[in-house]
């Protein structure tokens, strides 16, 4: 079996991605493979946190169409992340694996308040930590939520799970000529308005030297090949 070439690594996994092939609400045989492939990680000993984004339900402002509050339409937003969070907690459970919820907003009824300590903690002690709400304020994305939180907890990695298979010079649905990265810095990412995240998250792991690795989901082995250091994706780094 391949070694890990990460030992805390934290995966960020859209909302588009949990909902498959409906493109909305939820695939639970999507997220039963990626729940299967986080035990697969454990086993080898790698520790995981895991942000998950809410697209599947709801986008925010992009959503409201201007016709809400951006404030109150991004609350809604980190609503969607948290039926995400447990719903892949639940999967979890049923397959054995240890898992808390900790959300950057209060819900004490549902999850943990996000205490950086305790989530460390939950980590060292074999846990899953699946952190739900964004980062708690409106106009962050989800993956800037992901970067602040590997930061938080020292992550060695960021794996991006994305509908799409890496970062390209162009977009490749609109042009068939485009060509993917294997490896990009940060600076190239900002400089050429590259969709990789959104540009907070870029400069959030630029400043802390964390690098991105950004990769599709369709196949959730693709998170071990990641792991394991095989050459998958795109690879954001300095």
């Amino acid at each position: 079996m391949a070694k890990p070439v990460y030992k805390r690594v934290l995966l960020k996994i859209s909302g588009e991605a949990l909902a498959g092939d409906k493109h909305a609400g939820l695939d639970f045989e999507m997220i039963s493979n990626v729940c299967d492939v986080i035990k697969e990680c454990l086993d080898m000993g790698v520790q995981v946190g895991l942000v998950v984004g809410g697209g599947n339900f709801w986008r925010g402002a992009k959503n409201s169409g201007g016709k809400m509050e951006r404030t109150r339409a991004d609350h809604m937003g980190m609503l969607a992340t948290v039926m995400n969070c447990l719903a892949v907690a639940d999967v979890c459970e049923q397959k054995g694996i240890p898992v808390r919820v900790q959300t950057a907003i209060e819900m004490r009824a549902i999850a943990e308040p996000y205490i950086r300590g305790r989530a460390i903690r939950h980590l060292e002690e074999g846990r899953v930590v699946i952190f739900g709400a964004g980062t708690g304020n409106p106009y962050f994305s989800t993956d800037t939520a992901a970067v602040l939180r590997a930061a938080e907890i020292n992550a060695d990695v960021i794996l991006l799970a994305k509908n799409v298979d890496g970062v390209y010079t162009a977009d490749p649905v609109k042009d068939p000529a485009a060509v993917k990265y294997d490896t990009i810095s940060y600076d190239e990412v900002l400089a050429q308005h590259l969709m990789v995240m959104d540009t907070t998250a870029t400069s959030l792991s630029m400043d802390n030297h964390i690098p991105v690795l950004l990769f599709a989901l369709k196949d959730p082995r693709n998170i071990i090949r990641a792991l394991c250091g095989e050459n998958v994706g795109t690879i954001v780094k300095e």
